[in-house]
Formats: C-alpha cells, structure tokens, sequence
C-alpha cells in the first residue's frame, strides 16, 4: 500500500535550506505520483526552468519561450504533513473493520503516527 499518494500534504526533508536557496522544509499537496521511478510531484517544489520551441497553433498565435513548472522530487526526501500539528510525521496502517451490505470486510487504513521533533 502506497505511503504517499495523490492530494496528501507533505513537506520536503532533505536537500538544501530555504536561506540557500532550496526547498528543504517546504509543505505542498502532491500533484502525481510516478509508481516506477518512485518519484512525487509536488506543487511549489523543485521549479526547473523549461526552454520550449517556438511553434504555432490551430489559430496562428506564437507558443514557446522560457516555462517553469515543477519536476518531480524522490519520495524518500517528503514525509507526510500530521493534519493536526501540521509537522512532518510517519505512515502507519491499520486494519479496520467495515461493514457493507452486511458483510464485515478487513480494510488497511493508513493514518499519521504522533509526529514528535521535527523529523
């Protein structure tokens, strides 16, 4: 079972630091989750600069230019946002029972281990 997926809020852990420049301790939901090459994208995080060709559309305007947008991020340098302290924190599952249709079926839940110091 996946520990992060689409729409969770994480925060990044690892890298360089805001005063330098990077994205160390950043929060954002994440955008798309790249199973194979165990990589998030995360919105607000790891701007990469784009050079695109210059190229015309079905009406005749002009496209291309200089783009930014995110590039995706390692899933070990995120952790998971604890909803209520709103602090980097470990995934955990659970097995929870739920009734449907009378039938009693064993769901794994994850949830947000207590989240101490920051990780």
């Amino acid at each position: 079972m996946a520990k992060i997926k689409k729409g969770d809020l994480v925060q990044v852990i690892s890298g360089s630091s805001q005063k330098r420049g990077g994205d160390r301790g950043k929060q954002g939901r994440v955008i798309e989750v790249l199973v194979d090459q165990n990589r998030v994208v995360v919105e607000g995080v790891n701007f990469v600069t784009k050079h695109v060709r210059v190229g015309q559309t079905q009406r005749g305007s002009k496209t291309g230019g200089i783009e930014t947008h995110e590039a995706p991020i390692h899933i070990s340098n995120v952790a998971l946002v604890d909803p209520e302290t709103k602090k980097p924190t470990r995934v955990g599952h659970r097995v929870e029972q739920v009734t449907k249709d009378g039938a009693t079926k064993n769901v794994r839940v994850r949830y947000a281990k207590k989240s101490g110091k920051d990780l």
